[in-house]
């Protein structure tokens, strides 16, 4: 071959290696890219399989397992409300865990105090009987209430639910950027799980739903799940412990024929941890709360059980709780945080009906 048409393919190769290169660099580096963001994603993607796998394997019933589990307190999700709380490890010792989903008692409390002490929660622990035998069981609380929970999900919804607490005490606007910042990188895909397990244990413990203040999904506000008046219950100080054990009282003063003794609200109240004379960490001074402070805000009459000797008391719905909420809304609320369907009480649901009637004629007349 010719020497210049040597010169001329080599000059040609070189251009060719020459403008290749820099494609066979940039393949290699998008490829890298590409495995570095799957890697991620699967990651945080494990992340919230295996807190779910773990909450799932620790809510099977005690009667299907034989053994007793640990007790995750989600109702409806992977890590679903389970009917029996970690009694194994209550009996032992309450949780000392940063993590925990309450706070501690202050020092000098009782320990029984605490929301998680030495409860079982087992369905058969039932105190609130409910008319011909029907009883909707507390114990679905409970487990809300535990500290010793190895669910990482529900141990962010539970600090969740703290936080969002004291915003509403605080008056200040519930942001779901806020939320979000509270929420660790690698658990940041499992918001929508954590936001849901918090909307549960908010309206457990308070009677409230976490509801978006518009279409956005921005900004967030709480409202009663009993239709209550943000005037009344949510109002003031101690709102949220107020609406919570307004909820309890409501329900069990339902189930119990429209009136409740105070050995029978106590009874109840005792099965969440909740004692006379026992600051609670979540509920404060209980007695004050429900025998001068939702009387005098008129949601229940407390009064002396007719020609009771020695003295006893009782509790009935007030004026402003009959206006405000109704049987029938009580009962759906009850069986929501069981699990369970209103038509499943049927005594219950046969009374709400018939105060449905009445209120319906009532507004007719």
């Amino acid at each position: 071959m010719p020497r210049g048409q040597k010169s001329k393919l080599r000059a040609r190769e070189k251009r060719r290696e020459t403008h290749g290169q820099p494609q066979g660099l940039t393949g290699p580096q998008v490829t890298a890219e590409k495995q570095e963001e799957s890697r991620s994603s699967s990651s945080s993607s494990a992340v919230c399989r295996s807190a779910r796998r773990r909450s799932s394997d620790s809510s099977v019933p005690q009667e299907s397992q034989g053994a007793s589990p640990t007790g995750s307190p989600d109702a409806g999700v992977s890590c679903s409300k389970s009917d029996v709380a970690a009694k194994g490890q209550d009996e032992k010792s309450p949780s000392t865990s940063p993590d925990a989903s309450v706070p501690q008692e202050t020092q000098g409390a009782s320990p029984t105090g605490s929301p998680d002490a030495d409860v079982s929660g087992s369905k058969s622990d039932v105190a609130a009987k409910g008319q011909e035998g029907e009883s909707i069981s507390p114990s679905e609380r409970i487990v809300f209430f535990t500290t010793a929970d190895r669910d990482p999900l529900n141990r962010k919804a539970s600090k969740m639910v703290q936080f969002l607490q004291k915003k509403f005490e605080k008056k200040e606007s519930i942001l779901k950027a806020d939320m979000l910042r509270r929420v660790r990188r690698e658990y940041k895909p499992c918001f929508p799980e954590i936001l849901k397990r918090t909307s549960e244990r908010l309206a457990v413990a308070f009677g409230v739903e976490l509801k978006e203040m518009d279409s956005s999904g921005e900004s967030y506000t709480l409202v009663s799940k009993l239709g209550l008046s943000s005037e009344g219950s949510l109002s003031g100080d101690n709102a949220l412990p107020k609406s919570g054990l307004l909820m309890s009282l409501l329900g069990l003063i339902f189930m119990k024929g429209n009136r409740a003794t105070e050995e029978e609200v106590w009874e109840f109240l005792g099965v969440l941890g909740i004692y006379d004379g026992i600051l609670h960490s979540i509920y404060g001074d209980t007695r004050k709360i429900i025998t001068e402070d939702l009387v005098q805000d008129k949601y229940v009459v407390y009064r002396q059980v007719r020609n009771s000797d020695p003295p006893r008391y009782e509790f009935l719905w007030g004026p402003r709780a009959h206006a405000e909420t109704t049987k029938m809304k009580v009962l759906r609320v009850l069986a929501e945080i069981n699990n369970t369907s209103p038509g499943l009480y049927p005594h219950l649901y046969e009374d709400a009906l018939i105060d449905e009637v009445e209120r319906a004629l009532r507004l007719r007349a």
